[in-house]
């Protein structure tokens, strides 16, 4: 579920596309977006995290993150254009997601990859008092 829809409890584009990169991690590496086996400092990280945390290490260690049952047998820059298109998808700020229509053209390469920060940002709260 989408951080926002979380706070509202309402669904929207935005929360649909943040879905649809969870659905696109999850194929690419395999992996449960809840129960992710991958730790970091003793503390279960998301999917989104793990994988945004390869990006930013690079196109080699990002393709480490692959499901292992593909056992190598995968098209790099499909591969990695699923990982990139799921982790933007999945942007913790739903104003900064694609449009489901600019996913989709960057996953048929009719447009680039985005140019993601190396570090997923990290959430910010605003609360009203």
């Amino acid at each position: 579920m989408a951080p926002e829809c979380a706070i509202t409890g309402k669904a929207s584009k935005e929360s649909e596309v943040y879905s649809f990169g969870i659905v696109a991690l999850e194929i690419a590496c395999g992996k449960n977006p809840i129960n992710l086996e991958e730790e970091r400092d003793g503390d279960k990280i998301s999917v989104v995290r793990w994988v945004w945390d390869l990006y930013g290490e690079g196109k080699q260690k990002l393709l480490e993150g692959a499901d292992p049952r593909l056992d190598g047998d995968f098209d790099e820059q499909q591969l990695v254009c699923l990982m990139v298109v799921g982790v933007w998808c999945a942007h913790l700020d739903a104003k900064l997601r694609p449009s489901i229509r600019q996913a989709i053209q960057v996953l048929n390469f009719e447009a680039p990859l985005p140019v993601l920060p190396l570090k997923m940002p990290e959430p910010s709260y605003v609360s009203c008092i």
